[in-house]
């Protein structure tokens, strides 16, 4: 089993039994996540798309005067790819990738111009692109600060909300086995868009039953809310697994370490359980990337200080890489 790793100093591969090995291509990019297209691999970076057929060696592919945080399919495997960028835009792709063009539709939603940190709307970002596989034409965008954007046509038109007030989208994940079952993992962004006044939001993860109209809060860590590396499983029983931390400062450099934390939940977040072993309840690095593993329930867990684990359903954590540089992204090469 091999695992592609994606850092702030490039990507690069490990084996269950191998050390990490930098893959061509990528060794000066912020590699920020990974989607497998078509038989390909793609990565979005501080400079646009790259792709690889088999993650060891990378090419260019578009987007390159853009940082591209999110890149996701809609169902049916036409070559039609769509990535979320920095500052807050959204671009699609016809042909798996290889051209691109901006679907300027979203940035012309009514209060577009207030996304992103208060008095900063370059810091905007559409970190998460959520598609409905019942209905490909309906699809979510998270943007970080500015909510969650949703299109029942594939971006012709939009309407936008947040998740119970919260702007501050990190991550959207559908519930493959409740088509309008939607999770959302947010920070502590100011309500108002972008707004530098009133009080923070509830930080945590948000559930929606009915496809993003309404929202209620299932977060069960009242220390650690701000939660933002989001996976759901596949697999049956369709684990969503969550990483959460004290707030965005948090880092294994603290001298209290991060305290970060894992969680997860196979009854739609009603009830969770932590996925912490004796090292890591809580864990001093801060757990800042997740991918399913392989067995259902599993988990790759990626660090800032540059490890990755494979966690197991039953909570047992096993070193596969260390000595990386940060670690924003993770994807199984099985």
């Amino acid at each position: 089993m091999e695992i592609l790793i994606g850092t702030r100093e490039g990507a690069f591969v490990a084996g269950h039994e191998a050390a990490p090995s930098p893959a061509d291509g990528l060794a000066d990019r912020d590699v920020l996540t990974f989607c497998r297209v078509n038989g390909s691999i793609l990565a979005g970076t501080d400079k646009g798309v790259f792709r690889s057929s088999g993650g060891s060696a990378w090419q260019a592919s578009g987007c390159q005067d853009r940082a591209v945080r999110a890149i996701a399919t809609p169902p049916g495997n036409d070559g039609a790819v769509y990535a979320g960028t920095q500052p807050a835009a959204l671009y699609r792709s016809a042909d798996s990738g290889r051209t691109w063009s901006e679907v300027e539709s979203l940035t012309r939603i009514p209060g577009a111009e207030h996304w992103g940190l208060p008095g900063d709307p370059s810091a905007s970002r559409a970190l998460s692109i959520v598609f409905d596989d019942a209905q490909p034409a309906r699809c979510w965008v998270g943007v970080e600060v500015g909510g969650i954007m949703q299109s029942a046509d594939v971006g012709e038109t939009w309407s936008a909300g947040m998740a119970g007030g919260n702007p501050d989208i990190h991550m959207l994940a559908r519930d493959p086995a409740h088509p309008d079952v939607l999770y959302a993992a947010t920070g502590f962004g100011r309500i108002g868009l972008g707004s530098t006044g009133g009080e923070e939001s509830t930080a945590g993860v948000y559930r929606s039953e009915d496809g993003g109209a309404s929202w209620r809060y299932v977060w069960p860590d009242s220390e650690r809310r701000y939660t933002r590396p989001m996976v759901i499983d596949s697999r049956p029983p369709h684990a969503l697994t969550v990483a959460s931390t004290v707030n965005f400062r948090s880092s294994h450099r603290d001298p209290e370490g991060a305290r970060s934390m894992l969680y997860q939940t196979t009854d739609c977040g009603d009830t969770w359980r932590a996925l912490g072993d004796g090292a890591h309840s809580p864990s001093a690095a801060n757990l800042t990337a997740l991918a399913p593993g392989d067995e259902s329930g599993s988990i790759y867990a990626g660090t800032d200080n540059g490890e990755v684990w494979l966690v197991s359903a039953a909570a047992e954590w096993r070193l596969l890489a260390t000595g990386l540089p940060h670690v924003q992204a993770l994807l199984s090469l099985a």
